[in-house]
C-alpha cells in the first residue's frame, strides 16, 4: 500500500469517528420529551417578596407587543414578529406566582360570558325556577396596563477572527434589547397608582472554524465546525415582566397603594430596589455605568514610563521617563493641561543624554461620563538637553506629539491613565546630529495617576 492510500484510509476513519462524536453530543435526530417551561432568572426574586396583607384583585385586558417589529433576516423578508405575542399570558402567570395579585380573566371575557350564558340557559331548561344561580364575577380593584414598547436590534455587535496557513477561527457577537412598561390603575378613580419600566438584553453568539490544506499536490483536506447560541426572546420578555411585577409591588408599597404583612422585610427589599434604581439612573443605553460629576476641577498628574529614540544613530535604547503636570477640564469631553517630562535619550555606543520636555496639550474623551473612556491627545512644546544640572539653550528642539490611551476613574476624583504616543521634533537636533531628510522622534508609553478637585497647585 502507498502512503497516500494509508493516509486516505486514516482520514476517512477520523472523519467517521468525528462525525459519530458530534452526533452523540448534539443528537440532531433525537426528539425530546415535553417538560415544564424554563423559569426566568428573576422568578426567584419575585417569589421572595414578603406576603401582602390582602392580595389585590387585578385585571389584565391585554399586554401586547407595541413595537410592530418583524424578525430581521439577512436576506428576504419574514412575517414572524421580533418578540412574543403572548405578553398577556406571561404577565398573568407572573401576577399569580407573585402571591400579591389575584388575576381575573378579562382577555377572554366574551368567551367566559358566553359559557356562563350556556350554564344559565341549561340550568333554567332542566331545573326551571329551582335552578341555582351562578356566583357573581369578581370585579378588579386594579387594572394592569402597558406592553412591550421597545425592541432594538444590533444594539452592540462585534466579532473577531484569526487565520494562519489555511486554518481559521472566528467569533461573532450580537446584542438586542427589549423594553417593558407596566402600570397599575385604580378602577374606581382611574388614578395611576404605580408605573415601572424594565429592560433586558438578548444575546446571540457564534463560534466557527475551518481548515483548508493541501495534503499533497492533488489531495485537499477541508473541514469546518461551529456552534451558535441565541437567547430566546420570549425568555427575555418573561424575565423583564417578572422584574416589572416585582418592582410594581415595591413602588405601590412605597406609594401606599397596598401594604405588606411584614414591613421590616419589605423595607429591606425596597432598599435594594432603590439602590438598583439609582445605579440604573447612572447607566447609559449600552449598560455602561456613568459618573456625571467626575473630574471636578483642577487636576494634578504624575506618570512613569519609558521612551525609545528613533533618529540618525543605530541601536536606539528604551529608557525611563517621568512626567508631572496640571489639567483643567474645560468642557464635558475636553481637557487642557501643562506638563513636564524628565527622560533619557540614548543609542548604544553613540550617546546617552538627559533631557527635559515641557509643553501644553489638549485631550478629548469620547465617553466622558463613563468609568472607562479612551482618549486622544495632541501636544506641543520644546525639549532641551541637560548639561550637568542646567538646561542647554543651544540644544532646544520644538516638538509636537500625539497620544492615545485609556483613562479609568477609580473614584470621581482619582483617575488612572495608560497611554502610548509619539513626540516628533521639528528639527534634527535631538540626538545632536543632523543627517538625512527625517527629523528625530521619540516613541513612548506611560501609566499615571491624576487627582482632580484641587483648589490650588501651590
Amino acid at each position: 500500500m502507498t502512503h497516500r492510500f494509508l493516509f486516505t484510509i486514516w482520514l476517512l476513519a477520523a472523519s467517521v469517528l468525528l462525525s459519530g462524536c458530534l452526533s452523540t453530543a448534539v443528537q440532531p435526530m433525537t426528539t425530546e420529551r415535553a417538560a415544564p417551561g424554563t423559569p426566568s432568572e428573576k422568578r426567584d426574586d419575585l417569589l421572595a417578596l414578603p406576603a401582602p396583607n390582602d392580595p389585590i384583585v387585578a385585571a389584565v385586558y391585554r399586554f401586547r407587543d407595541q413595537t410592530g417589529q418583524y424578525k430581521r433576516k439577512e436576506r428576504g423578508s419574514t412575517f414572524s414578529r421580533a418578540v412574543t405575542q403572548g405578553g398577556t399570558s406571561i404577565l398573568i402567570d407572573a401576577l399569580k406566582e407573585s402571591g400579591w395579585f389575584v388575576p381575573i380573566e378579562r382577555k377572554g371575557l366574551s368567551n367566559l360570558l358566553n359559557e356562563r350564558d350556556i350554564i344559565r340557559s341549561t340550568r333554567s331548561q332542566y331545573e326551571g325556577d329551582r335552578a341555582q344561580q351562578l356566583s357573581p364575577l369578581l370585579f378588579a380593584g386594579v387594572m394592569l396596563e402597558g406592553g412591550i414598547i421597545g425592541y432594538n436590534s444590533n444594539v452592540i455587535t462585534g466579532g473577531g477572527g484569526v487565520g494562519l496557513f489555511g486554518i481559521r477561527g472566528s467569533g461573532q457577537y450580537r446584542q438586542d434589547q427589549v423594553t417593558i412598561y407596566l402600570r397599575a390603575v385604580s378602577t374606581q378613580t382611574g388614578r395611576v397608582l404605580a408605573s415601572v419600566n424594565t429592560k433586558k438584553t438578548i444575546v446571540s453568539q457564534k463560534l466557527d472554524g475551518d481548515a483548508f490544506q493541501f495534503v499533497e499536490t492533488d489531495l485537499i483536506l477541508e473541514t469546518e465546525a461551529g456552534i451558535s447560541y441565541n437567547e430566546p426572546s420570549y425568555i427575555a420578555v418573561k424575565e423583564a415582566i417578572d422584574e416589572a411585577v416585582k418592582n410594581l409591588v415595591i413602588e405601590g408599597t412605597e406609594q401606599g397603594a397596598w401594604s405588606p404583612r411584614d414591613t421590616t422585610a419589605m423595607a429591606a427589599v425596597a432598599q435594594r430596589y432603590r439602590a438598583a434604581k439609582a445605579r440604573a439612573a447612572r447607566t447609559d443605553y449600552f449598560g455602561r455605568l456613568t459618573q456625571p460629576e467626575q473630574r471636578p476641577g483642577l487636576g494634578l498628574s504624575v506618570a512613569a514610563g519609558g521612551q525609545r529614540y528613533q533618529g540618525d544613530f543605530q541601536n536606539p535604547e528604551a529608557r525611563g521617563a517621568a512626567t508631572v503636570g496640571v489639567r483643567w477640564p474645560v468642557a464635558t469631553a475636553w481637557e487642557i493641561g501643562l506638563e513636564g517630562t524628565y527622560s533619557r535619550v540614548a543609542a548604544t555606543g553613540a550617546f546617552d543624554r538627559r533631557a527635559v520636555t515641557a509643553g501644553a496639550y489638549a485631550r478629548y474623551y469620547p465617553l466622558p461620563r463613563g468609568r472607562w473612556t479612551p482618549f486622544v491627545q495632541l501636544s506641543g512644546g520644546a525639549q532641551s538637553r541637560l548639561n550637568g544640572d542646567a538646561l542647554s539653550s543651544e540644544a532646544l528642539s520644538p516638538v509636537v506629539g500625539g497620544d492615545v490611551g485609556m483613562q479609568v476613574m477609580a473614584t470621581r476624583r482619582l483617575a488612572v491613565d495608560v497611554s502610548v504616543g509619539l513626540d516628533y521634533a521639528l528639527d534634527d537636533t535631538v540626538d545632536g546630529r543632523a543627517v538625512g531628510s527625517y527629523n528625530d522622534s521619540l516613541w513612548g508609553g506611560s501609566i499615571g495617576l491624576t487627582y482632580y478637585g484641587m483648589t490650588s497647585i501651590f
